[in-house]
């Protein structure tokens, strides 16, 4: 195990402080990927675990620095939801081949998971409007949207990012303003550069998966999912059904689809933001339809999407 520890080590570039920290590190590793390798063995499942760059780190570790999503106390007053009076949807649409997903991003340690959950809606409903799918700025969402409840790598809530980016006429491309992972100061020179822009946001109603389908229907959403187990840390490939996620909501990511197996099993395909090392490609497919309104890990608690 210590010789697959340094491959790994190796692998992915991992340098560790001190020797101290190297072993409290090889121990979670170690602790790691024998689960890993049992849960893979016992028998029938429909999605695996594997080894990837979070391997040495702990669930409750993930949670801290990665999952920053913060839901607001706000009243529940609904906004417009303008897919209410849609009848049919497709049996299945992946917006990844309609050319409206930029490619997967990696949010670093930093928990901006947030913002990259609503600039990646907002690029979708760009390339949908305009034919032209442009790499958006987290990073300026991260520094300059300051004023309100987001605070950058300390966690925010996707309709912040929206309203930021409604109030302040558009934002910039990634080229120009790139992501660093740090809470740093905002740009302003970058900031007033606008590449797209949004015309307002709206919530889809809570609690019903067949609204979040006509929504998705139309565009990518931002939702909110409890990512806090090490099933989702270590996912790997499958459609995710882990059925002891929960409903707190920790985690910003992006719907940019669904779809059925070919064994007749329903999921989402979801967008999230460690990077193409985790799960299929960067991508999640976790079960849909699960009979509680809610969804799996809470992914119909709370979508929204940026309107053009």
């Amino acid at each position: 195990m210590e010789e697959r520890h340094e491959e790994w080590m190796r692998e992915y570039g991992k340098v560790y402080k001190d020797e101290e920290e190297k072993q409290k590190r090889f121990l979670i590793f170690k602790k790691n990927v024998e689960y890993i390798e049992s849960f893979n063995a016992g028998g029938d499942k429909s999605y695996t675990l594997g080894i990837n760059h979070l391997t040495d780190l702990t669930a409750e570790e993930i949670k801290g620095s990665l999952n920053g999503y913060k839901r607001p106390q706000r009243g529940s007053t609904p906004t417009p939801f303008k897919y209410a009076d849609v009848e049919s949807v497709p049996a299945s649409i992946d917006w990844r081949t309609k050319g409206a997903v930029t490619s997967v991003k990696n949010q670093g340690f930093c928990g901006s998971c947030w913002a990259f959950s609503a600039v990646a809606a907002v690029e979708g409903i760009h390339a949908i409007t305009t034919g032209e799918l442009v790499s958006l700025s987290e990073q300026q969402v991260v520094s300059c949207d300051i004023n309100g409840r987001d605070m950058g790598c300390d966690g925010g809530y996707m309709e912040g990012a929206f309203e930021y980016i409604w109030n302040n006429g558009g934002i910039n491309c990634d080229s120009n303003y790139p992501y660093n992972g740090t809470d740093a100061t905002c740009n302003a020179t970058a900031e007033a550069f606008k590449v797209a822009s949004i015309k307002g946001y709206e919530m889809v109603p809570a609690n019903n998966e067949s609204e979040v389908m006509k929504a998705l229907a139309n565009q990518p959403l931002s939702v909110a999912i409890s990512a806090g187990s090490f099933h989702f840390q270590g996912y790997s490939g499958g459609v995710f059904d882990y059925a002891h996620c929960g409903y707190e909501l920790d985690h910003g990511v992006t719907a940019v689809g669904y779809g059925t197996t070919e064994n007749g099993t329903d999921y989402w395909i979801v967008k999230n933001s460690w990077g193409t090392n985790w799960g299929e490609g960067g991508y999640i497919r976790m079960k849909r339809g699960i009979g509680a309104g809610l969804g799996l890990c809470g992914i119909a608690m709370d979508a929204s999407y940026p309107t053009a």
